[in-house]
Parts: structure tokens; C-alpha cells; sequence
């Protein structure tokens, strides 16, 4: 069977939505929360585009809230699949705010969203190869594997069953922080 073969540009979806005042906090700022839904909705959409399956999220890595959003200003969603796995994607979203009166763009946060292509019985389904065309491209697919690979050997390294807390004693002392004596023995 020959494997489907789709580039980023086949990924791509953009939304556009005004800022309104029941998103807000006492500020007149718009909830951090409110904009992670928003860009959790783009980023399914984005992954489905681009699988042809139901996609459901498996993590968010990296999500820096750059600049704050006001009430009504539009907040515009940009998202591509930047990489792919067997079964999972990883989509690039980039959000900006836009004054209406002025026209002032402003970059809010930029984040990943792994994404993993379901079938019909729930099962993982495989997805389209990455067509890499660009120089561009090549550089956000090995930039999403490398933020992979440091998240995998991340919770290796700091799993329950590895992590050794005396190795790291004399660092803390470092910081803002009292050791509890008893942890000292």
C-alpha cells in the first residue's frame, strides 16, 4: 500500500474571532484559559485536515503567554502540522491580537500541540508522510522532534523510579527554598 503523502500547507487553518467581554478577567483581559481553548479547537482541526481522521490531544508543550489580549480586540489562530510521527502530529499555533482601531498586531504566544489520529474503534491511525519542501520545513520538523525527544528523556530522567533527591541537595541550597532536616539524614 502506498502511503498518502501531504505537506504543511494541506494542514493549514487560520481563525479570526472578536474579543469579547464575558471572556475577560477583572482587567478587561482575556482569559488565558478562554485562549487555550480556542487554540486547542484549531489545533484538532488542524490535525484532522491534514489525517483525514477524528484527532483527539495527547500533550501541549510550551505555552507563553507573550502579550496580553484586551477585550475587543480580534485574536487570530494560526496553525500547520510542523511534524509527524506514525500516528501522531505535531501542530505549530501561533496566536495574535489585533487592535481593531489601529490595526496593531501584536503576538501573543506561540505553542505545540501533539495530536494523535484516531479510526472509527479508537485505535490509533496512521498518518500522511510530511512532504518537507522547504528549508523551513525541514527546520520545524527537526525543532518538533528535538522538543520530543527532550520531553521523553525528561520524564526518564525524573521518573519516580530514578530520581535519586540527595544528588540534588546541595543545589537547592541555592534557591529559595528550606530543606526539611529530616531529608538531610
Amino acid at each position: 500500500m502506498i502511503k498518502t503523502i501531504k505537506n504543511s500547507k494541506d494542514s493549514e487553518v487560520e481563525i479570526t474571532e472578536l474579543m469579547k467581554p464575558i471572556n475577560s478577567n477583572f482587567s478587561g483581559k482575556i482569559h488565558g484559559g478562554y485562549i487555550l481553548n480556542l487554540m486547542d479547537q484549531i489545533a484538532f482541526a488542524c490535525a484532522s485536515k491534514y489525517s483525514g481522521k477524528y484527532c483527539v490531544t495527547a500533550s501541549v508543550n510550551t505555552v507563553d503567554f507573550l502579550n496580553p489580549v484586551n477585550v475587543g480586540d480580534f485574536l487570530t489562530l494560526k496553525a500547520r502540522v510542523n511534524y509527524v510521527g506514525n500516528t501522531s502530529m505535531t501542530v505549530g499555533i501561533r496566536v495574535e491580537s489585533e487592535n481593531i482601531q489601529s490595526g496593531k498586531k501584536t503576538h501573543c504566544n506561540s505553542s505545540y500541540f501533539v495530536m494523535v489520529a484516531k479510526n472509527e474503534d479508537g485505535s490509533n491511525a496512521e498518518v500522511p508522510k510530511l512532504h518537507l519542501y522547504e528549508s523551513e520545513d525541514v527546520r520545524r520538523f527537526i525543532r518538533s522532534k528535538s522538543r520530543l525527544e527532550t520531553n521523553k528523556l525528561r520524564k526518564k530522567t525524573y521518573s519516580q523510579e530514578s530520581f535519586d533527591y540527595k544528588e540534588h541537595l546541595d543545589e537547592l541550597k541555592k534557591y529559595n527554598v528550606h530543606i526539611d532536616p529530616k531529608l538531610l539524614d
